[in-house]
């Protein structure tokens, strides 16, 4: 006896199923939900640039080799740091956390490459202690950056920077000597406020002698690369302070349009230039895939 069957009930593969209440986005709910994960993530994003990175101190290391670097200073250690920004946003902690970074590291040269203060030289004041705490054998250098002279405070910074241990060098320079053989370490004038003379900045200096350069602007290793120096280290950008994947950094200061973060070989000469990306920030009170840096170089030379 053949099944019929009952009509309505089919047993038949392409039958249409009902549609469950709700399972079908409507273009509005769509929009709205794209516009609220959107939001959501723009939050997140905000949070993270404001609250995370500006904390995540990143300490890059770098070898380098200096062919002109005496024999006696083989694997010096130099720890470089830039643009504190200090009195714009600043978290103590931030600068504490930073200072014990550079003291774990033991360096034996200290360089600062500018801006300690956003605009105001008493910004500085309650955190000379915590600078004049870290200590190097060959000493502690500093140059001023353009906000180190805003509202005229370019002489105060100096002398505060002093008073914290460092020596400030502007269009001027300091022989460091070690077993009887020695190295130039050069600061030149801010770029934008000052009056940069490499020429007074290397007076007295031997044309084959390693020199260091200290240039708050990194875009200035043009002119740098003009004169014997056999390596410049700036600060300056922050790196961008925002960067986005692909496009990278999305506004730089003059001064910083060319090079921006890292390693650079410059001139004819291929002179290297690194571009450290800052402690603090301007502006705005973020960092975005440009967290805080500190390097340390061990630099080397094919004589030992």
């Amino acid at each position: 006896m053949k099944n019929t069957p009952h009509p309505g009930t089919g047993n038949r593969q392409d039958a249409a199923q009902p549609e469950l209440p709700g399972s079908r986005l409507t273009r509005r709910q769509f929009l709205k939900r794209g516009v609220a994960l959107a939001a959501g993530a723009g939050l997140l994003t905000g949070a993270y640039a404001w609250l995370w990175e500006p904390q995540q101190l990143d300490t890059v290391y770098r070898t380098l080799v200096c062919p002109r670097l005496p024999a006696a200073f083989y694997n010096l250690k130099v720890v470089h740091f830039s643009d504190a920004h200090l009195g714009f946003h600043t978290r103590r902690k931030h600068i504490e956390h930073l200072i014990a970074a550079i003291r774990r590291e033991a360096p034996e040269l200290i360089c600062f490459t500018g801006d300690i203060i956003d605009s105001s030289a008493e910004a500085i004041n309650e955190y000379i202690p915590l600078l004049a705490s870290i200590e190097a054998p060959l000493g502690k250098f500093a140059v001023l950056g353009n906000h180190d002279f805003w509202g005229g405070s370019g002489k105060d910074v100096s002398q505060k920077l002093q008073v914290a241990g460092f020596r400030v060098l502007q269009n001027s320079s300091q022989l460091l000597n070690r077993g009887g053989q020695s190295i130039a370490v050069v600061g030149l004038d801010d770029w934008l406020h000052g009056f940069p003379d490499p020429h007074k900045g290397r007076s007295g200096i031997p044309d084959d002698m390693f020199t260091l350069l200290l240039m708050h602007e990194p875009d200035y290793a043009g002119n740098a690369a003009l004169f014997p120096f056999d390596l410049q280290l700036s600060g300056h950008s922050h790196g961008g302070q925002v960067r986005l994947p692909l496009l990278g950094a999305l506004m730089t200061p003059p001064g910083s349009k060319r090079y921006v973060m890292g390693m650079y070989e410059v001139g004819e000469r291929r002179m290297p230039l690194y571009v450290n990306r800052g402690i603090g920030e301007t502006h705005l009170p973020v960092r975005l895939l440009c967290k805080p840096e500190l390097t340390v170089f061990t630099l080397q030379s094919g004589a030992r």
